[in-house]
């Protein structure tokens, strides 16, 4: 395709869109989309996967056709995409034919920008996969073609065929969550191993990450919740029993509440999502067959009951709140009976020792001294060199000592092993211990052989636990758990960086109660008579008036802007992040007449 020049596609996005300026990597991936190249995209939750595929396709001639999960995504995308004045639909089996013979003629005539489908229905759109039809193909949640991915879906690993089918039609595979060797196996199976990668940083630090002892955490949560009124929130449960009994405590406390799992009827679930979309239900207690389809921008928090099954599942999950850009809350609690019960559903699967590895990780997570984000963004291979400041960790900081010399001993005993081994060997090789698989190995040869025979075996794998949270070595799970080096590694062992660890002691002799003084305090509830809480009134009204979720409207970013940048006119009001040409000929003239009241009051 010819270039496109930088001024069409600002053009393009402040007309549809309403954003002035284009976010992290997405004018780079657009770019590279629209010259026809295949693309691999890892961008967080809430950090605008979709317009990378949504844009283009406006500029493309022919059709983009959209490969997602669930049908509820779809439509919850197709919907922002209508309100935004973007021709798009989604095709499945459960519509009539006279619905999939009208789509299939804006097919032909080239007036359908957007087309979503679930991988299982692609076989009903073989008489329009080709060439002459489609100019772009887009993967959404991509990790789902992955085994080693947290969400695998065998209907995903059908679709290595479209390269084949397609061979001249960029291909853009896009995902909120893959470790290395997820990424690898993605561009493998969908035939795009040239793809080109585009890695965004993973840090939502919009999101402050807290960890809490489970102990009374019903009481816990309420007293969250009643501080957050209008917030909408959502509690994962591991199991439907807890979903239900939180959620009927949380109404005894007359607060907003549903539940939702795969134990309801699909009516049900349905309904439960859509008076969550709608903000007619505050909260919603589910397992997590619950969020994917979810595109809420105004989620304030997501409360983990239990202990997630891996970091990546976590990882996502919290990135559900916040995705406006606004201030949220995760908050995980966690117990050692949630291992033991995760390790009980994990038994007999194919891939056990991976997700037994993942597990370990996730508890990690759960267990660090040092701040989370770090923690969090070095299991992804990204590494934060400050603290966050915006974690229950940084706000609370324990005692640290200067680990530099236990640092230096784990990784020379790494990098001797070639960074082959797991984290049970290397603690092995640095006791020297005398088992059979070190002698057989040739291990108790090597110069590091025995540097670390004055800690004990609990003591190091605190230690390692701790570097890895701060990325000075990291986990290849897909090579047999070894643990390798890092760019920080080197610079430990070779250029005398110095590593800050708690005493291993002190974290084995911890008790899973918190201090008072220790807990993050709840703020006081304050009543909003703002302008904001007046803009927010409007959107409701216009929601329930159309019959669509109120963040369609705009999201709580675009009127918080309203609100300090208070515009009385459409040139003002069309400044406005959020607001495009649609919605300002829609909706502008009812939010302008309220600001003018409002400033005139």
């Amino acid at each position: 395709m010819s270039k496109i020049s930088l001024k069409e596609l600002h053009t393009t996005l402040k007309q549809y869109f309403g954003y002035e300026a284009f976010r992290d990597k997405q004018q780079e991936i657009i770019e590279t989309v629209l010259r026809g190249k295949d693309t691999l995209v890892i961008m967080p939750t809430g950090g605008g996967k979709s317009i990378c595929f949504q844009l283009p396709a406006l500029i493309f001639p022919k059709l983009t056709i959209v490969i997602s999960p669930l049908i509820a995504l779809m439509k919850d995308q197709v919907d922002g995409l209508k309100a935004n004045g973007i021709n798009a639909n989604f095709y499945n089996s459960s519509q009539q034919s006279s619905e999939q013979e009208a789509i299939m003629n804006e097919v032909m005539d080239g007036s359908l920008k957007l087309l979503y489908v679930a991988p299982e229905s692609l076989s009903l759109l073989q008489n329009i996969l080709d060439e002459d039809y489609v100019s772009c193909i887009a993967i959404d949640e991509a990790h789902c073609i992955s085994s080693w991915g947290h969400d695998f879906r065998p209907s995903y690993q059908q679709l290595g065929y479209l390269k084949d089918k397609l061979p001249n039609t960029p291909i853009i595979a896009l995902t909120a969550t893959a470790d290395k060797a997820t990424r690898k196996d993605i561009a493998d199976q969908l035939n795009i191993p040239k793809a080109k990668l585009f890695l965004s940083s993973f840090d939502r630090n919009n999101i402050s990450l807290n960890v809490r002892p489970s102990n009374k955490r019903v009481q816990q949560i309420i007293d969250f919740v009643k501080q957050k009124p209008n917030e909408s929130g959502i509690v994962y449960c591991l199991s439907r029993k807890s979903c239900e009994e939180l959620s009927n405590k949380l109404k005894a406390e007359k607060i907003s509440s549903s539940y939702y799992h795969a134990g309801l009827s699909h009516e049900e679930r349905n309904k439960v999502q859509e008076n969550f979309i709608y903000d007619r239900t505050q909260i919603v207690c589910a397992t997590i067959a619950f969020g994917m389809g979810i595109d809420k921008s105004n989620v304030r928090w997501v409360i983990h009951y239990n202990l997630p099954k891996n970091i990546e599942g976590y990882y996502q999950e919290i990135g559900r709140g916040g995705r406006d850009g606004l201030d949220a809350t995760a908050l995980l609690f966690y117990s050692y009976a949630d291992i033991i019960q995760l390790k009980r559903f994990i038994q007999g699967a194919k891939n056990a020792h991976v997700q037994t590895a993942k597990l370990d990780r996730m508890k990690q997570f759960a267990e660090a001294k040092t701040c989370r984000r770090k923690t969090l963004l070095s299991y992804f291979g990204e590494l934060l060199e400050e603290d966050c400041g915006n974690c229950d960790i940084c706000k609370n900081p324990p005692q640290f000592i200067d680990g530099t010399e236990y640092a230096q001993k784990i990784l020379s005993v790494i990098h001797r092993l070639e960074e082959q081994e797991p984290m049970g060997m290397v603690i092995a090789v640095l006791r020297g211990s005398g088992s059979q698989s070190v002698i057989d190995k040739g291990y108790h040869k090597i110069k590091s052989y025995g540097i670390g025979r004055d800690l004990t075996d609990m003591d190091w794998q605190q230690y390692i636990i701790q570097m890895m949270n701060q990325g000075y070595c990291e986990i290849a799970f897909h090579e047999h758990n070894s643990l390798k080096m890092t760019t920080l590694s080197h610079q430990v062992l070779f250029d005398g960086l110095s590593v800050k660890m708690t005493k291993a002691l002190a974290v084995l002799k911890r008790k899973t109660g918190v201090k008072a003084n220790q807990q993050t305090q709840f703020a006081e509830p304050e009543v909003d008579n703002s302008l904001f809480e007046k803009l927010r009134l409007l959107r409701l009204e216009i929601s329930m008036e159309e019959s669509i979720p109120a963040y369609l409207v705009f999201n709580d970013a675009t009127l918080k802007e309203i609100a300090e940048v208070q515009p009385t006119n459409k040139e003002d009001f069309l400044e406005i992040n959020g607001v495009g040409q649609r919605k300002l000929d829609v909706y502008g003239k009812r939010f302008i007449d309220l600001v003018k009241d409002y400033k005139e009051a």
